[in-house]
């Protein structure tokens, strides 16, 4: 599935009004904005990729388009993908890209290979 150019202009763009330093890598057939190390939020499977931890993801699955995100058949803990309809929006976008910031200090990164 081709990478949403336009969401991920709009992420860009979002970060840079926030003075976000990140780094952007090809992962998982998509893409993921790394934030400190981290993976944040990205493009997955057609929609956004949210890393939001794994308290807020029963809260947050309530919200239009948010599911629980599933890599090769299984949960992924703490992470949500997110279909088009839900950040559609500029505000709605702004909330998820707000949310993964504000997980993000607490989030592990992964170990160096």
């Amino acid at each position: 599935m081709p990478v949403d150019e336009y969401l991920l202009e709009r992420i860009d763009k979002a970060l840079h009004r926030r003075r976000v330093q990140w780094v952007g890598k090809k992962m998982f057939g998509g893409y993921c904005y790394m934030v400190d190390d981290k993976m944040c939020i990205g493009f997955y499977q057609g929609g956004l990729m949210a890393r939001v931890g794994p308290d807020a993801v029963e809260q947050l699955t309530k919200r239009e388009g948010a599911t629980q995100m599933v890599h090769g058949g299984r949960p992924m803990k703490g992470y949500l993908r997110i279909d088009p309809a839900g950040y559609d929006s500029e505000a709605d976008l702004e909330f998820w890209i707000d949310r993964c910031l504000a997980f993000n200090p607490e989030a592990k990164a992964s170990r160096k290979r």
